[in-house]
């Protein structure tokens, strides 16, 4: 491992070299938009995990773990590039990623060695960004990999060699890579045809790289070498004038206020199952949290047992939608009892590897067969390292606590419409609940500081009634913050107020907007309506375009003419605030813009809509628990009919 480390870091020393030695001639023409050619590299692997059973026929006394070795990459590759500060390149190439295991001891006391010639066809796309638009840049990208060889060695010294093929290898990986590169011009400043010498460095870390189906061998690269690109280069324009000055940043501030009215809605809501069973770390047993039944108990359970009345807030239906949640193994219990066609996958996924993850999905199975005594038949288990839709992402550092908990569940899949829906990208088939709420914002008044976290230290916001009296409030950062109008007007039953606020610069200037708001004390009114919810995957907003179906055939055809939509978006708390924020308006306009272009096209008329992205504020549920984090990522749509 040393002498590796001491090759690489030789490699590294003289790209640096050339790096600070290269400089550029005055440019008389600029970097061409499109480049191809070639590149070349050296891979130092370096191996972790566990290898013992090398196919179906031999199984080694003494498992190996470490290992290490260099082996060659090249490719052809593309790139394009609008703009002096970033790009896209595409590689496609053959990389090799074998070597040589560190030795260990057989049983006979003699030693054994395992070398491998493992290698891929790649396609490597990559994003790059030239900080300051110079010939130094950063790249990024995912990996897909297609495997060509599986060779290895196997040596002891009691035993003949053996040369044969690794059994249960992934055809295909994926996986991702970060590097740093500069680009060396070698042609004439004043060439149409630009020839470039472009030595990098990437760094492939293991996320992706288990190179089995079976163990828990994996593979981290760093990778050096050089790219030869030529393309045809464009002129210099010159400016013959200075370039504008960027208009000065401001913040942009408004005022909305609270519904006349308290509302109150009975509403008849569709919620979403997740088809998920989280599991505790360090444990294979099915969580306390969950309502577990005898077998007794499980003759008597119905689901419609789930759908009484509740009279609750936002806070009590969380945890009503949460104690439905909790039934999910007595549901699908009860469907798959109800109905013998019914056949279901347990797939168990732990980062302890699949071993573990057949236990969790074994733990439920266990569960359906005894306490439903549903046939074993009917239920197929396996175990995986990351889940079908893993929240971990490749090369991910930030928050890993939080989205391995996520991961480390069972999936319940079917292709049973008893089951599951028909449409709406593999949801299970919901549950009907009945409730009265009121959403409190609507008794908020909501300002709005258009990007407060970007340009403004703090800002604080000052009401003042008709008799000049002024109420102060704050210090405050969020883009967005509410009070409760019944606060302000204290004991009045109404009023004008004029809103003044003023924030602190990160210059440490003073900005101040103004705006105005009229207040009335609550009546309440109660109405009936019908809720749907969306869940998203961890961090994409585009989850939408999956239920379009389930939004255009099930949520659309029940708005009438005249109806009021309202659009909630939340999130999770993992990532930064301002990220989320804009992640859930995202996310509500997509629903938003789904369900009015079918209701435009189905002739629906007089509708109005009202979206709000909440981020993580005031999200349904806490966020102490992966089920919580997941029910977080919600668009709540309500409808209220004229």
């Amino acid at each position: 491992m040393l002498s590796i480390y001491k090759n690489l870091n030789k490699v590294l020393i003289c790209l640096l070299a050339i790096t600070f030695v290269a400089t550029n001639a005055s440019a008389q023409t600029e970097k061409p938009k499109w480049s191809f050619g070639v590149s070349g590299a050296a891979n130092g692997n370096f191996f972790d995990g566990t290898t013992q059973t090398l196919n179906n026929s031999l199984m080694v006394p003494t498992a190996f773990h470490k290992g290490k070795g260099i082996r060659p990459f090249g490719s052809i590759l593309a790139e394009y590039q609008p703009s002096s500060k970033w790009g896209i390149a595409l590689n496609f190439g053959y990389d090799g990623r074998g070597g040589k295991f560190d030795g260990v001891i057989a049983p006979c006391n003699c030693p054994a060695d395992l070398k491998t010639n493992v290698s891929y066809l790649t396609v490597e796309p990559s994003l790059k960004f030239s900080p300051g638009g110079g010939n130094f840049y950063l790249f990024a990208g995912p990996r897909v990999a297609m495997n060509l060889q599986k060779d290895f060695n196997y040596t002891q010294l009691k035993q003949p060699n053996t040369n044969a093929e690794f059994s249960e290898v992934r055809k295909t990986l994926i996986s991702g890579q970060v590097g740093i590169g500069y680009d060396i011009p070698v042609s004439a400043p004043e060439s149409n045809t630009r020839f470039v010498i472009s030595p990098f460095v990437s760094y492939h870390p293991y996320f992706g790289q288990d190179v089995r189906e079976i163990e828990s061998w994996s593979i981290t690269t760093v990778r050096a070498g050089v790219a030869l690109k030529f393309g045809k280069a464009r002129k210099a324009v010159r400016p013959t004038e200075p370039a504008p000055v960027a208009p000065v940043q401001e913040v942009s501030f408004s005022v909305r206020a609270p519904k006349e009215f308290l509302v109150k809605n009975a509403v008849s809501e569709t919620l979403p199952l997740l088809n998920y069973v989280f599991f505790d770390e360090g444990s294979t047993a099915l969580p306390g949290r969950y309502t577990l039944l005898s077998k007794n108990q499980a003759v008597d359970f119905k689901e419609s047992q789930l759908q009484n009345e509740v009279v609750a807030d936002m806070s009590g239906r969380s945890v009503r939608q949460l104690s439905v949640y909790y039934n999910i193994l007595n549901i699908v219990g009860a469907r798959m009892k109800a109905n013998p066609e019914i056949s279901i996958t347990l797939s168990g996924a732990s980062k302890a590897g699949p071993d573990e993850g057949r236990k969790f999905a074994a733990a439920v199975k266990n569960y359906l067969t005894t306490v439903f005594e549903i046939p074993e038949s009917k239920i197929a288990i396996n175990g995986r390292t990351k889940p079908v839709d893993p929240s971990e992402q490749p090369g991910g550092t930030k928050e890993l606590e939080l989205l391995r908990a996520g991961d480390r569940r069972v999936d319940i899949q079917s292709t049973s419409d008893k089951l599951m829906m028909e449409i709406g990208g593999g949801m299970m088939k919901p549950v009907q609940i009945n409730t009265t709420q009121a959403d409190p914002m609507d008794s908020h008044v909501v300002f709005n500081i258009n990007r407060a976290t970007e340009l403004l230290k703090s800002y604080t916001i000052d009401l003042t009634d008709q008799q000049g009296k002024v109420q102060h409030f704050g210090p405050f950062t969020k883009n967005q913050e509410s009070i409760a109008a019944q606060r302000i007007l204290g004991t009045n039953e109404k009023g004008i107020y004029k809103v003044v606020m003023l924030g602190e610069t990160k210059e440490g200037t003073m900005t101040q907007k103004e705006s105005s708001v009229q207040l009335q004390s609550e009546q309440e009114i109660l109405q009936t309506g019908l809720r749907y919810s969306v869940l998203f995957n961890f961090n994409k907003a585009n989850t939408a375009a999956a239920y379009e179906q389930f939004l255009i055939e099930v949520v659309a055809p029940l708005i009438s003419n005249g109806s009021a939509i309202t659009i909630h978006g939340y999130t999770d708390i993992i990532g930064s605030e301002d990220y989320n924020s804009k992640l859930s308006q995202k996310r509500a306009e997509q629903a938003q813009h789904i369900l009015e272009h079918a209701s435009t096209k189905a002739g629906k008329s007089n509708l109005r809509f009202q979206t709000l992205g909440s981020g993580e504020d005031s999200a349904p549920f806490n966020n102490n628990l992966p089920e919580e984090r997941f029910y977080n990522r919600t668009v709540i749509i309500d409808i209220i009919s004229k």
